[in-house]
């Protein structure tokens, strides 16, 4: 028998499929308009938001019969939050600059609907390692959605990614630059990341009818 089983592997493909948290749950978008107007803080909100929701699973996994119902809210927040800490604290000490980029987007991963979904319908009734799996598996989900977003809006937006200049100099008119091409400016303001996101639901639909709702 393999590390994982047929159900195990389908709580970590399904999320970055059929059962996104973003475009088919419809989960997180917030932070999907704020910090994807370039690919580097979009892949580090996603790694953050990987190593978050995988240990918080296991945590709450833990504590799932310890944990007093009527404080359950409170013991969640307070295991994210600790969590939360330690990523912005390891930004701060080892990247800061993208740290305050990020700001207070890092410590609105405490409030992301996501994480909170998951330690609610998953890691109360579950054990650790299938809590892990369910973790991972929406954050990759997540993430994977912040850096396509933000792959587009940084090329198209500013002509380059991760800072380098990949479609040539503006300035200069070398690269496509010197074919007439002009950045769309319009691709780093927040309400393209929406029209972004929107585009890849009608991909992912057009893909596989079953999503689509009925009226």
């Amino acid at each position: 028998m393999g590390l994982l089983s047929k159900k195990d592997t389908k709580l970590i493909i399904d999320p970055l499929t059929d059962d996104n948290p973003i475009t088919i749950q419809v989960l997180g978008i917030c932070s999907a308009l704020a910090i994807t107007a370039q690919l580097k803080p979009s892949i580090v909100m996603a790694i953050s938001v990987v190593f978050v929701l995988g240990v918080g699973n296991v945590v709450i996994s833990l504590m799932r019969n310890v944990i007093p119902s009527k404080i359950r809210i409170i013991v969640q927040l307070i295991v994210v939050a600790t969590l939360v800490i330690i990523v912005d604290q390891v930004l701060k000490a080892f990247a800061y600059e993208l740290s305050k980029e990020l700001s207070v987007f890092i410590g609105l991963i405490i409030t992301n609907c996501i994480i909170m979904g998951r330690f609610e319908a998953f890691a109360l009734g579950n054990g650790p390692w299938r809590s892990f799996l369910d973790g991972i598996g929406n954050a990759f989900g997540y993430g994977v959605i912040l850096i396509i977003v933000g792959f587009f809006r940084e090329l198209l937006g500013s002509g380059t990614l991760f800072g380098f200049q990949v479609l040539g100099d503006p300035v200069t008119k070398t690269g496509l630059y010197a074919y007439g091409y002009e950045n769309n400016g319009f691709m780093v303001l927040p309400p393209m990341a929406l029209i972004v996101v929107g585009i890849i639901i009608w991909v992912q639909r057009s893909r596989n009818k079953e999503l689509i709702e009925e009226n």
